[in-house]
């Protein structure tokens, strides 16, 4: 505000200068014609600065007008001492004379857009779009590809169990049938009336019609259980001695083949099911091991693009302090009371900060497509410049749980391990059946039965529900392969899978043993590295701010301060570099220990 008075009180000799510019500050409707100043550092403004300051001032007061920027070689040489080497002016004219509000937007809006020289002008504008870790989780776990490919194969096993579960399925089964059978008859049969004088043969003429209804169903204990129900329509053409002509025959039928040996029992018939929910196990394990492994390329990038945003900003703040050296250095060169080459370092050191900016932006952009792809979006949406924010920051806290209970938890949740137990599970199936195929095949084979016949179908049924007429009986086959040796060689084939699948979980289990260990102590070194280079970082503003003092008193040059300034620089960004490693060596613990899932409250159906 006191720059703003004493504004005010420049505003009279000025116009001499409004008139250079074919300005007249005597407008008709009192119009005030207002100069705005601009720091020394400005040396060349983005081509839509102006619109941009127009469009802020009409929307601050609509009644304000923007005219047009003045050449720094109309402003008067009288100039407070405050406002000497201030090198760019814009003349706005207003009916109002509050003057205190059109200057204090004007100057909050140059705050906000930050004053640029010719190399500045290349550095892009912050990014606006926010997304925080657990959006980033979730999003990856909704669209990735990696996660869509392993969800489909989990299914697809699913799959397998319900086609092992088919084969006990009962089974129905309805057939028809019709037969015409005309044959010569030589010599008289019963129920026919015998042979006519001459030479030619007699004719029988048979019509026979069959309907059958059966059900067929496999046993968890092996056998096959069949039942069935059959209907037979019988005529014979021309006079017959047959009781009934037609003739209806109905047959109920109950028949079991029922291994004794081989292939008896509930448990073996159910192992191919059991081999099928373990193989959907597994690949379930192996999904869940697809999602862990996303879960922490998201964590790592999301904190990788974290840093590239901290390291730009330190970027930025080193570009700033080389900006303000410079103006300092010309300000003095201009007083007289330092050498011009002072100048000239401090104008290098601004063009190194400007390239440092630049490749800290372009990190930060490839930061933001490495995470984007994550996510798996459209090609289209790949080819746009979408930018990210993130908006979680990383922890500092030391973790708390110790050595032996990260070593319990991995080898409790660790997908690997739980495979390979079911690997061992599946390995003692297989054994368990290879051996009872070892074993002779002795199976029980009987059946029972009705049967009836009639006139008409209703009689028939009569009788065959009667149980007046029936049949009974069953028997045992045993067979066996003399030396066996097919059977024997799988056998032996299964045991040495199982002892192999016993030693890759003793293999696995080590893995994960060691795998944590060094996860723990990845851990613990970066969360001490994190106090050593923000120790590091202290001491070198410490030398910083003693070497400015050095060189306000003339007793260091530029080029030690731009030295200084650099260092701050590494030392602030060794210390997020170390904040971003130990978040990233958390979230590589917590795949580790398989925990992630129960981090982000995650449950996988």
């Amino acid at each position: 505000m006191e720059n703003v008075e004493r504004f005010y009180e420049f505003t009279s000799p000025i116009h001499k200068s409004m008139e250079n510019l074919g300005i007249n500050a005597k407008t008709p409707h009192n119009h005030v014609i207002v100069l705005l100043f601009f720091p020394p550092s400005v040396v060349c403004m983005p081509p839509d600065w102006f619109d941009r300051l127009s469009h802020t001032i009409n929307t601050v007061r609509p009644s304000f007008r923007f005219i047009q920027p003045a050449a720094a070689s109309y402003l008067p040489n009288n100039m407070p001492s405050h406002l000497q080497g201030w090198s760019l002016a814009f003349i706005i004219r207003t009916t109002h004379i509050s003057l205190t509000i059109l200057f204090t937007a004007t100057m909050g809006f140059s705050q906000i857009t930050l004053a640029q020289t010719p190399l500045t002008a290349l550095i892009d504008p912050e990014p606006v779009e926010t997304l925080s870790l657990q959006e980033a989780v979730l999003r990856a776990l909704d669209s990735n590809l990696d996660i869509t490919v392993g969800r489909q194969a989990r299914d697809v096993r699913l799959t397998d169990i319900v086609l092992q579960q088919a084969q006990f399925d009962p089974t129905v089964e309805l057939s028809g049938q019709y037969d015409r059978n005309v044959t010569p008859l030589n010599r008289p049969i019963f129920g026919f009336g015998g042979v006519s004088a001459g030479s030619e043969p007699d004719i029988i003429d048979q019509n026979d019609m069959r309907v059958r209804l059966g059900l067929n169903q496999k046993l968890y204990s092996g056998g096959i259980l069949d039942l069935a129900f059959d209907t037979n329509r019988n005529s014979v053409a021309g006079q017959t001695g047959f009781l009934f002509n037609p003739s209806y025959t109905n047959t109920l039928s109950l028949n079991l083949t029922q291994p004794l040996l081989r292939n008896f029992g509930v448990d073996i018939n159910k192992t191919q099911i059991r081999i099928a929910r373990n193989a959907a196990t597994t690949e379930h394990h192996v999904f869940v091991d697809q999602v862990l492994t996303v879960i922490k390329e998201v964590e790592h990038t999301y904190w990788e693009l974290v840093f590239t945003r901290e390291n730009e900003k330190v970027a930025k703040a080193t570009l700033k302090a080389a900006q303000e050296l410079f103006a300092t250095n010309r300000a003095k060169v201009r007083a007289g009371v330092m050498a011009e080459v002072e100048v000239l370092q401090a104008q290098a050191g601004v063009a190194s900060r400007v390239e440092q900016v630049l490749v800290a932006q372009k990190a930060v952009r490839d930061q933001e497509d490495q995470l984007r792809r994550l996510f798996s979006p459209s090609e289209e949406a790949l080819r746009q410049n979408i930018v990210v924010l993130a908006t979680d920051t990383p922890i500092q806290e030391a973790n708390t749980r110790t050595l032996r209970q990260e070593i319990d938890l991995a080898l409790k949740q660790r997908p690997e391990v739980l495979q390979a137990q079911k690997n061992i599970e599946t390995g003692t199936l297989n054994t368990t059946l290879a051996k009872n195929q070892l074993l002779p095949s002795l199976s029980f084979e009987g059946g029972v039965g009705l049967s009836g016949l009639g006139k008409r179908p209703h009689d028939t049924l009569d009788r065959t529900s009667s149980s007046d007429f029936y049949n009974i009986g069953g028997g045992l086959i045993l067979s066996y392969p003399l030396g066996n040796r097919s059977a024997q060689s799988q056998y032996n084939r299964r045991v040495l899978e199982a002892n192999q699948a016993k030693a890759l979980l003793q293999r696995t289990r080590h893995q994960v043993i060691i795998d944590t260990k060094e996860a723990v102590r990845r851990v613990k070194t970066d969360f001490k590295r994190i106090r050593t280079t923000q120790t590091a970082r202290k001491l070198a503003e410490k030398q910083l701010q003693a070497e400015q003092e050095r060189f306000q008193l003339g007793l260091s040059t530029t080029r030690v301060v731009l030295e200084f300034q650099g260092d701050v620089a590494v030392a602030r960004g060794n210390e997020q570099r170390a904040i971003v490693d130990y978040n990233q060596s958390l979230a590589n613990l917590r795949r580790v220990t398989a925990t992630a899932l129960d981090e982000y409250h995650i449950v996988l159906q």
